[in-house]
């Protein structure tokens, strides 16, 4: 199956993904990091639960205007049905309501469709069948930690045989992890679709948006919501592990966990929408895993409950997507040395001092790990380390890092300003140094850009965060000069590549989405806008029917490989879209 023929349905608690062949190939309970229930995405006997036409026949996915519930339209000789599929999220007892069920209704359109239904489940990892008992409306899994049972209004004989049914009226299947449905289920479907239908179209309509590619923004919204782990704070970089940055290397990664750079550029990206509560729930996940280190030896990346016990291994059993294993869990990043980590948390947290609209985070607490985190990046600006793209090589000063640590003591600078003046000196002086040391050792005279490592002669897409960050002017020859490099050397059929060099798993072969975006955000504040949105506007090719984006595109075969969707996909997108787009003012 290609990614692109998959969409993503969720509730902030867990996620799912859904074929246009009415199939659950992958979703983890009862969260994102979980063992997966249905895992055929990774592999044949991996589980999954299909509802579909019994003669085979795959359908036309689309969101309801937007929400987060999908659509599957099905045409067949014998007529057509819909399947509509999502998790229900709304507010109840004025708290969101957001139970670890999935909720799937088919319904007739025309004529008499006969269908399938079979729901698969595995016990985790392990891929063992769990027992099954039929009751006299459910089919409850055994061996989980807690009861899963799926609930219907169908004949059950015909889900205990797989065998086809004619579809004749609506029926409802609800999935459930813990607390069972014990209510009549047509009136508690109708309720939870409403009510759900009702809480994302309220959510969207408090969405900034940009005058242009406004549809874009509002589905890379909606699915950088989905990876909000809410219970926590967390934000995950991807709901699967293991899908194939590209055939044949090996690069297959679990992204289920919380990268604390790619967080730092999702607030950022709720900042541009207007969506607030997301920084505040981050912040406490941030003081959460910060106070288990004292040292405040910060790890890339964490669980989406604070774990950095996340030691990767290979499922030799699983034999992954298209048959491109291994199937990994854990993430060995975890243990790598990351030393921008601490400039793009200062980053994250600096807004809660300059925004009067943060006050509860505001906070001794809060200030006083600002400031560590400035200190921090002065002491490793400079130094060694694994950088961005989580080399697993030897380890050297990487640019991109230390730009990092600058502008989270640049930062920081402002914020001791107002409510902190005795450190003011202190990091001002820092923020000074730190620029020094990259203006003198990042500079390439033979490349006329910044190179990715200090002394190095070779560029990395991540150096056109000088420009974002304000390193220095937009109109700076350095700043220009370096865009321009970036384009020049790293360009692949009209997208970037990340870089050009072989990490040990070979030179990439195909682009890396967000490199893209941050280009088209780089012409548009170097004054090139309109080059921008013609960029944009191509890139909007990668796009899946249902408007997601994976972690890489193949613009040769027009193919999206990587774990998918890629919270940091979408996030590009939202900020590429707020930069090459005309302001309001400038249309109305």
């Amino acid at each position: 199956m290609r990614l692109e023929s998959l969409s993503l349905v969720g509730n902030c608690q867990f996620s799912a993904l859904v074929g246009d062949d009415g199939d659950v190939p992958w979703c983890c309970l009862p969260r994102f990091d979980a063992e997966p229930i249905f895992g055929r995405l990774l592999d044949p006997d991996g589980g999954g639960f299909r509802i579909a036409p019994a003669s085979g026949e795959r359908g036309t996915q689309r969101y309801l205007e937007n929400t987060n519930i999908l659509e599957t339209r099905f045409e067949t000789p014998d007529g057509a049905f819909r399947l509509v599929d999502f998790a229900p999220r709304f507010r109840q007892f004025d708290r969101v309501f957001r139970p670890t069920q999935l909720v799937r209704i088919v319904e007739p359109l025309s004529g008499t469709p006969r269908i399938t239904a079979t729901c698969d489940p595995r016990l985790g990892f392990s891929k063992a069948e769990p027992a099954r008992l039929w009751g006299s409306h459910h089919a409850s899994f055994q061996g989980f930690p807690t009861e899963v049972r799926l609930t219907t209004d169908a004949p059950l004989a015909y889900l205990q045989a797989g065998t086809p049914f004619a579809l004749t009226q609506t029926r409802r299947f609800v999935l459930t992890w813990g607390r069972p449905i014990e209510e009549p289920l047509a009136p508690l479907c109708d309720r939870f679709l409403r009510e759900t239908e009702s809480y994302w179209r309220r959510w969207v309509k408090h969405c900034a948006v940009p005058p242009e590619f406004q549809r874009e923004v509002i589905r890379s919204a909606l699915v950088l919501k989905l990876h909000c782990f809410e219970d926590t704070g967390a934000i995950l970089a991807s709901t699967t592990t293991s899908l194939p940055e590209w055939p044949g290397r090996g690069r297959t990664w679990d992204y289920r966990y919380c990268w604390l750079r790619d967080a730092y550029y999702a607030l950022n990206a709720f900042r541009l929408l207007g969506h607030f509560d997301e920084r505040e729930q981050f912040v406490d996940y941030l003081l959460n895993v910060s106070s288990s280190s004292p040292s405040l030896d910060l790890a890339p990346l964490y669980g989406v409950d604070g774990r950095v016990d996340l030691d990767e291994r290979a499922l030799p059993d699983w034999q992954g997507y298209e048959g491109e294993g291994p199937v990994r869990v854990g993430n060995g990043a975890a243990r790598q040395v990351q030393h921008d980590v601490y400039g793009e948390m200062a980053l994250a947290l600096a807004p809660v001092f300059l925004d009067e609209r943060f006050g509860r985070e505001r906070t001794r607490s809060s200030l006083e790990l600002l400031l560590a985190l400035g200190r921090k990046a002065m002491a490793v600006a400079g130094q060694p380390d694994a950088g961005i793209w989580e080399l697993r090589t030897d380890a050297t000063p990487q640019t991109f890092s230390s730009l990092m640590c600058w502008a989270g003591v640049d930062r920081v600078a402002r914020v001791a300003e107002r409510h902190a003046p005795g450190a003011h000196d202190e990091f001002r002086r820092g923020a000074n140094t730190i620029r020094e040391l990259i203006a003198t050792k990042a500079w390439s005279d033979r490349l006329c850009a910044f190179a990715s490592t200090f002394g190095g002669d070779q560029v990395d897409a991540s150096i056109l965060q000088a420009v974002t960050l304000r390193f220095l002017p937009p109109e700076d020859p350095r700043i220009v000069s370096t865009v321009d490099a970036v384009c020049r050397e790293l360009d692949h059929h009209g997208w970037l590549r990340r870089y050009g060099t072989d990490d040990g798993f070979g030179a990439p072969e195909v682009a890396f989405v967000i490199c893209t975006y941050w280009l088209i955000e780089s012409l548009a504040r170097i004054g090139r806008r309109r080059d921008a949105r013609a960029l944009l506007a191509h890139t909007l090719e990668a796009l899946s029917p249902t408007g997601l984006l994976a972690e890489d595109w193949d613009p040769t075969d027009k193919r999206l490989w990587g774990n998918y969707p890629q919270a940091y996909s979408h996030v590009g997108l939202i900020h590429a879209a707020f930069a090459a787009s005309p302001t309001w003012a400038e249309v109305e």
